[in-house]
Order: C-alpha cells, then structure tokens, then sequence
C-alpha cells in the first residue's frame, strides 16, 4: 500500500482516467485535523439549508464546508450565499454528475480527511467527531462507512456490499435500527452519500471516475482502495439521515441508465484479471435477467439503452485496468466480493 505525505503537495492522482493534479494546505496540522466536506449539489435548495445547518452544529472542529453546485437553475447558489457566507462555493458550468461534482470539490479542499455528502442529508451533531476519533490514529483505514438512515429511522446503509455479477447494495437496507445492531458481512467500502476519506488514500489510488457520471462511483474507488490495501471502517457512532433519492429520484429513468450501465463497468474495470473471467457468467447473467424487469416496469427502452453503452464502454474500462493496483490476496477477494447478492426489498424486511 503506497502511503503518500499528508504534508506535500500532490500530483499523483491517478483518474483511471488519465491524471488529476490537485493540491491543497497541507502545512502543520493542529491536534485537530482539517476536515473538508464536500456537498454535491444539483437543484437541491429544498434541501441546503437543513444540511448546512447540521454541518455548522457539528461538534468537532476544524471543518471546512465546500458546496459544489452542478450548473442549478433553482437559487441554490444564491441561497447558500445569503444564508451560509462562509461556505466555500464551486461552481461548475455544466453538470458533471456526482463524480465530477465531488472531484471538483476535493480539489477544492484542504483537509487531512475528505466528507462526501448528499444535498438530501441531515448530519448527527456529533458526527465528524465520532468518525475522524475511529479512523485518524490507524494508518491503515482510508475510508469510514457512516450510519445512514431514512427519515424514519429505519437503516439506509451501513457500508456497500458487491458480488460477482456486479451487483451492488447497501448493507442492512431497510431493516430496524437498535442500539444492539451488529451489521453481518464484510463490506467493500463507504456509500459515497455520507463518507470519509484519507486524503493520502486518494493521492495513491485516484478519485471518483468521471466516466461513471452518477452511481457506482463510489463502489468503483472503494474497491480500487480496498484492491490496493486499504482498509474500511464501519462507525455506527457516526449518524446521517437521508430522504434518498432527492435529486436523482428513486427507480426514475436516470437511476436505471446509469445505475444498469455502471454496474456492467466497475467489474470489467477492477477485477483481477482471474476472477473476471471467472465471474463472466453471473455477469452476463444479470446483464440479460434485468431486461425483462425492467420492459415489465415500463422501462424497456432505458433499460436498453443502459446496457448497449455499457457494452460500448467495455474497451475504455478494459484501457483503465493497468491503472488499478491489485495487491491483496485472493482469499480477501472472495471474502470482499460475493458469490451472490442479497439485496432487500423493504417488503421483504420485517419491522
């Protein structure tokens, strides 16, 4: 595992994907490190003002709050200007999706470690501490899994999970949350909704792909890092709330393109070159089974349209392999990425 200095400016950000300087203040850093939160933004000012709030009640400091916005057309920079001054603005002139929407808020950033988050979130107060306390101190962890809830309090994610065909969940969806909860089964790596990162972690392996646009780019770095050495942690001290779906919609169009086409991307990207070929028939598998679910739901046409620019997307993922350093052992492999999913339904859950 290639441990960069978090006291150098840094060129060695690699976006699989051709390279991605970036840099920041990285001078001494006080008994408190610099925390940079990264909201992505798109039409969402419905949204900005309970999640700016919770980020300016957190008790842990420094933090630094940088909001991208993604070309919106709906006032969300006027209001963040007007209610939030002090809240670092990057605006970009296109929509470049989450990715390039976080991308362009990291190299914004300065801090030690890097919060992504979701316009549509409302942050615990005790939050930022509860997760810079679990993972500054061990070298090892280049990410941080936070409790994601609903509204209602009911789980939205615990970490992502993966399996051979590609599928991707959050772990303990839609299940009850209790104080005695104990999350069963490895998790490859953070929902990017509500994460942390090791800013160093990200100077060895890269940020987002800006390919990915929107979903699954969060799975792709997590299991790049976890390829290269890096490890996960889950800190259920750590609290979001997320109302999900809030500018993407939930089963829409968009979340079925890009989802579907993605989830055809990341394996041919990262896999070991001998587990991709192993894991080809669950791939192709899925790749088939999911067209006539979705014709069912009316969404033929999308889902169509998803999986032939996946195929088309092939070559280009097949040129960003030699960029993914694969270190780990084949046994942690199979232990990272399953032989079958187990997503839930929240019919299927028992509350």
């Amino acid at each position: 595992m290639t441990e960069c200095s978090d006291n150098e400016t840094s060129t060695c950000t690699r976006l699989g994907q051709g390279t991605i300087p970036y840099s920041g203040n990285r001078g001494k850093m006080s008994d408190h490190h610099l925390v940079s939160v990264v909201v992505v933004n798109y039409n969402g000012r419905h949204f900005l003002g309970e999640c700016l709030a919770s980020l300016k009640n957190q008790t842990y400091s420094p933090i630094e709050i940088i909001l991208v916005d993604n070309a919106s057309s709906d006032g969300s920079v006027e209001l963040v200007q007007a209610s939030f001054p002090d809240v670092h603005i990057v605006q970009n002139s296109e929509n470049r999706g989450f990715s390039g929407g976080a991308n362009s808020g990291i190299m914004e950033s300065n801090g030690m470690f890097i919060l992504t988050l979701n316009n549509d979130t409302r942050m615990d107060s005790h939050c930022i501490r509860s997760l810079v306390h679990a993972i500054a101190s061990d070298a090892r962890i280049g990410m941080g899994a936070i409790k994601m809830l609903f509204p209602d309090g009911t789980i939205n994610s615990t970490g992502i999970c993966i399996s051979r065909s590609g599928a991707a969940w959050d772990r303990e969806m839609f299940k009850r949350d209790s104080h005695d909860n104990s999350p069963k089964g490895e998790i490859v790596g953070p929902c990017a909704g509500a994460a942390i990162y090791r800013r160093s972690m990200l100077d060895a392996i890269g940020l987002f792909d800006e390919d990915f646009f929107l979903f699954m780019e969060d799975v792709d770095l997590a299991l790049r890092a976890r390829l290269a050495g890096w490890e996960c942690a889950y800190i259920p001290e750590a609290v979001v709330y997320h109302h999900h779906g809030g500018t993407a919609g939930f089963m829409s169009d968009l979340t079925v393109y890009y989802g579907n086409r993605n989830i055809l991307w990341y394996p041919i990207k990262d896999f070991p070159a001998w587990y991709l070929v192993t894991s080809l028939p669950w791939i192709l598998g899925r790749t088939i089974a999911v067209i006539p679910y979705y014709a069912l739901r009316g969404q033929g046409r999308i889902i169509l349209k998803s999986k032939i620019d996946g195929l088309k997307g092939i070559p280009r993922m097949i040129r960003k392999r030699r960029t993914v350093e694969r270190i780990i052992t084949p046994g942690m492999i199979k232990k990272l990425i399953r032989t079958w999913s187990s997503i839930q339904r929240r019919s299927d859950v028992d509350h």
